[in-house]
């Protein structure tokens, strides 16, 4: 990386020339986009969304679903995501880290610390029976007419 710094303090080398050697060096990213047009008969069948489904999204995201449009961008969606089962990930490991140039050692799962509970507890609002007692969540919406597609 010494030379990259180097490369900094020439006046000569413009920004956006530094940005290209160091993906050059550094990225397995592809310089120009790489993709192929999907062939929509491997995908799975679309997937309809039922009212109970909806329902049940309104109720932990808060917002409305139930209208045409919702439904159809959630749908695509969707279908946008059903394109992961056609990547061949034979022969992938799976990673340990999203970072491209730094190993991580995995270090043994070991207590260091402990028997803090009441300390710990001290930093609640509200405790009932050792536990953290949260507020909730979500506010459950009136039950709609069901949607018509």
């Amino acid at each position: 990386m010494n030379h990259l710094k180097q490369l900094c303090r020439t006046p000569v080398i413009g920004r956006n020339v530094l940005i290209a050697i160091a993906r050059s060096l550094s990225s397995k990213v592809p310089p120009e986009p790489t993709w192929q047009e999907i062939d929509e008969s491997k995908l799975p069948e679309p997937t309809k969304i039922d009212q109970d489904t909806i329902d049940q999204l309104e109720r932990l995201a808060l917002v409305d679903f139930a209208n045409k449009e919702g439904i159809e961008r959630l749908e695509a969606a969707i279908r946008f995501a059903d394109q992961m089962f056609l990547v061949d990930t034979s022969g992938v490991k799976p990673m340990d880290s999203v970072l491209e140039d730094r190993e991580l050692y995995l270090r043994d799962d070991r207590v260091t610390e402990g028997n803090c509970k009441e300390e710990i507890l001290k930093n609640a609002g509200k405790v009932e029976e050792d536990y953290f007692v949260a507020p909730q969540g979500n506010i459950p919406l009136p039950k709609k007419e069901e949607y018509k597609r």
